[in-house]
């Protein structure tokens, strides 16, 4: 062939590779468009991209093929550069293609693999392998058979290799011991039987064909203990997701994350058997297999603990903060709405008034064209050039001004730490106070667990980001949201400059702590009035109150407060999306 002589050289593997580059993008479509990649001619070059372990490899941030021409030569490659590149492109177009369904593919697998979930990555890689390779081989007649018979050497195999290269003999119609080494046995023929049809069934549907994968491997990966030094020169993806980019998505689960955990012999798909009724996994109701039947799609939202767990297995290199805030955003984003907004009695209306210079710079639709020309044929720019001055007159129309927002969050022991487990309180001040960002308006939040520990930001704000982290905190502290808060931030603060309504999240102890500050109910009083806007207090009290609690509501009520009661802390959700509207609505009156 044409690249032989050029096998060991990198520096002549360069423009043979070069040209079939084009070539391999026409494999799978004369439409797909990818920048060249990065050729790699030696060790630094591989150490400055972070290539290590395999030849080649992608990144999905930034939609990078590496090639190490090094290694190729080394490795005796040069004669596939179509069979590589290709594969690689395929990573980029069918899997897992983006960070997002690498994400997903991950969740699956770690799903599947408990207490081996750090083999997630590697399996994965695998997997996406398995449905890339067998595409090119049959649809596209390359050579990928030559190209295993070619990274096999002189190693010795493990039942994991001989599993893995069994299944392409079975995939691509080939004599065993082609690409696996002998003897082959019974129980590893059969699973390489299951292995080839999964490929099979799901190659269309191959997220959900993933889970699946990973429970017939785990049997041998249990038993593996080098694996990624045995296929190490195959793991292209093994990094795919690293970088400062978040994959978009991920805070709640897939409807068939967890219950598509299924070995291959329990598939009916793969089997062609239905479980009978009285088998584990049998469901006893068919209705409940069609989560398009009644009642609909149960949501499931994946722990705060989980989802950083697996941001970092994707290879997300952020802090934990940091993915904390992404999650609770991810989660409120679906519930927000624009913060209502209260009417003033007079807008204004542009009146148009002199001429000023217009200058380079300057948006250049404010150029008065016609007054331009008037005072000279010839446009000079930043010379001759004017734009129209505009003033103000009182207007007919009502202005909407959007209600500032304080958001006091009880923060006590009873509360659930955001950063371990989903905090409905946390989730429903964010649905709030973002929707009031949102809106143009400004948020003070602020988390309190009193006698003990508050937290809040640094007055009113309009930066998502401050308000964020503020809320992701946990204190843990005391009993209650402290009354003395609305003394410092209202009563002590100068007078706010736009109404301002107070929303406090708390349970029944906040009317035990109203009555234990000083002049709490006074402090509760006044704070409504100096802030303008009006208060609400939302109480979780699961319970039926008694006597005491309905005098609380009431005199709560008395002095201004409105009060919402819910009976869990799922339904402070509910509330946060209803908040707006129910007192707050762009037509509701001053």
């Amino acid at each position: 062939m044409g690249m032989a002589g050029a096998q060991s050289d990198p520096e002549q593997l360069l423009p043979l590779w070069r040209a079939a580059w084009q070539p391999a993008l026409e494999v799978w479509s004369r439409f797909t468009k990818l920048n060249e990649p990065r050729w790699l001619l030696s060790r630094a070059d591989e150490k400055r991209e972070g290539l290590s372990g395999s030849f080649a490899m992608i990144r999905l941030d930034d939609h990078a093929i590496l090639v190490s021409l090094r290694q190729v030569a080394e490795q005796g490659l040069g004669d596939f550069a179509r069979e590589v590149l290709a594969h690689e492109i395929g990573h980029h177009v069918l899997a897992p293609a983006d960070l997002a369904d690498n994400a997903r593919l991950l969740a699956r697998l770690r799903a599947a693999l408990p207490g081996l979930t750090r083999f997630a990555p590697f399996v994965g890689n695998l997997y996406t392998d398995l449905l890339i390779n067998d595409r090119l081989t049959r649809a596209e007649g390359l050579d990928l058979p030559g190209l295993y018979r070619a990274l096999r050497g002189d190693q010795q195999p493990s039942a994991l290799w001989n599993l893995y290269m069994r299944i392409y003999e079975q995939l691509w119609s080939l004599q065993a011991g082609t690409l696996s080494t002998p003897p082959i046995t019974p129980e590893l023929q059969a699973d390489a039987g299951l292995g080839a049809r999964i490929l099979r069934v799901y190659g269309r549907d191959w997220l959900e064909g993933a889970g699946r994968f990973a429970a017939l491997l785990y049997p041998y990966l249990a038993q593996e203990k080098d694996g990624a030094k045995t296929f190490a020169s195959l793991l292209d993806v093994l990094e795919a997701g690293a970088g400062e980019v978040i994959p978009d998505g991920l805070a709640e689960m897939d409807e068939d994350e967890v219950t598509d955990v299924l070995h291959p012999r329990d598939d009916p798909e793969l089997s062609g058997i239905d479980l009978p009724s009285d088998e584990p996994g049998a469901m006893e109701n068919p209705e409940q297999a069609r989560p398009e039947g009644r009642g609909g799609r149960k949501r499931r939202y994946r722990r705060p603990a989980d989802y950083t767990a697996l941001m970092k297995a994707t290879g997300v290199k952020v802090d934990e903060k940091r993915l904390l805030m992404r999650y609770y955003r991810e989660l409120a984003r679906r519930h927000l709405i624009p913060f209502p907004q209260r009417q003033v009695p007079r807008a204004s209306d542009p009146l148009p008034e002199g001429l000023d210079p217009w200058d380079t710079g300057e948006p250049i639709a404010s150029v008065d064209w016609l007054e331009s020309v008037s005072r000279s044929p010839t446009v000079i720019p930043g010379i001759t050039t004017l734009q129209r001055s505009f003033g103000s007159t009182e207007g007919s129309d009502p202005e909407r001004q959007p209600l500032d927002l304080y958001l006091g969050i009880d923060c006590s022991g009873s509360m659930v730490n955001p950063a371990l487990q989903l905090s409905y309180p946390v989730l429903a001040g964010t649905v709030v106070a973002l929707s009031a960002l949102r809106a143009g308006a400004r948020a003070m939040a602020c988390l309190s667990g009193e006698p003990g520990e508050f937290d809040q930001t640094e007055g009113l704000v309009r930066s998502e980001s401050a308000i964020l982290r503020l809320l992701t905190g946990y204190l843990g502290t005391g009993y209650a949201f402290g009354a003395g808060r609305l003394k410092q931030s209202i009563l002590d603060a100068p007078p706010p400059k736009r109404p301002l309504h107070i929303l406090v999240i708390s349970d029944a102890d906040w009317f035990y702590m109203l009555n234990q500050f000083p002049d709490g109910w006074q402090v509760a009083e006044q704070a409504v009035h100096k802030a303008g806007g009006g208060a609400t207090a939302v109480l979780n009290m699961p319970y039926r109150q008694g006597g005491a609690e309905k005098q609380a509501i009431k005199r709560l009520q008395s002095i201004g407060w409105r009060v919402a009661l819910v009976s869990s802390e799922a339904e402070l959700l509910d509330f946060a999306r209803a908040f707006a509207r129910a007192t707050y609505h762009r037509e509701a009156r001053p």
